[in-house]
């Protein structure tokens, strides 16, 4: 009881320093309590993502695999935020499961490939992004055809815009924590700078009803039904908006 209170009364940096010392199980305990909910949220947040072959609490149970396995890994000396490096860690778990489970039908991925050519000639055309009207037109098929593909593909716009940052960030943010030297490197920082950039302008080019839910999503932390309330709209649409703007930003940083 006076170790519990003891750990219960100290900061996450004095539990992960105690832990590299001693390596005392209760002590990693207290910290996979701590930071579960970072797991919980972000499986919730990505559920979208897996909802047709898998459950909350199976990605939950995996989160907090990678958890534990975090705390262990963790280097104290880096300049990282705890909360980031495992939030970004459970996120790659989601992918990983999801990669594993090849769901989707080869005309939903044809239906993704149309619209994203159709997007970057467009793009390049009217030198912004095109409107759902121009894009029906350009694709030959009506406005209410395009939103039902655009809802069709939703799942992969996700996970397709979640696996490049991933991809973008593989040595650097992904790898960060583990790495002993890597901050260090002057490439690291003008990398990491150079993408900020990019996503800002990739943001900055989408519609502003895109930007308002990319932002209250991913930086305010709201789920689509919190969103479809604050905005006054449908769950689905809320979900088609902010597909196709996950679409949107994955092209402009392939470009």
């Amino acid at each position: 009881m006076i170790l519990k209170k003891k750990l219960s009364e100290m900061t996450n940096e004095e539990l992960f320093a105690e832990y590299k010392v001693s390596g005392d199980l209760e002590i990693k305990n207290e910290l996979v309590l701590r930071y579960i909910h970072i797991v919980k949220a972000v499986a919730i947040q990505m559920r979208g993502v897996y909802s047709d072959f898998t459950q909350v609490e199976d990605i939950v149970n995996e989160g907090v695999l990678a958890l534990m396995n975090s705390i262990d890994k963790f280097d104290l000396d880096m300049n990282v935020k705890f909360e980031s490096y495992i939030s970004k860690r459970v996120r790659g778990v989601v992918i990983d499961i999801a990669r594993k489970n090849d769901w989707v039908p080869r005309s939903v991925r044809k239906a993704a490939k149309d619209i994203d050519n159709a997007t970057n000639e467009l793009f390049i055309q009217l030198g912004r992004m095109p409107t759902d009207e121009e894009m029906a037109n350009h694709l030959n098929i009506t406005v209410q055809k395009y939103l039902d593909d655009l809802a069709k593909t939703n799942v992969m716009n996700v996970l397709s815009f979640e696996m490049l940052l991933e991809e973008v960030g593989n040595g650097r943010v992904n790898n960060q924590v583990m790495s002993t030297n890597r901050e260090s490197m002057p490439e690291y920082h003008l990398d990491n700078l150079e993408l900020e950039r990019e996503i800002k302008k990739g943001l900055e080019s989408l519609r502003e009803r895109e930007q308002l839910v990319v932002s209250l999503h991913y930086v305010q932390d709201l789920n689509m039904k919190e969103i479809a309330a604050v905005l006054g709209v449908s769950e689905p649409r809320i979900s088609q908006i902010h597909s196709n703007a996950l679409r949107k930003l994955r092209l402009f940083l392939q470009e």
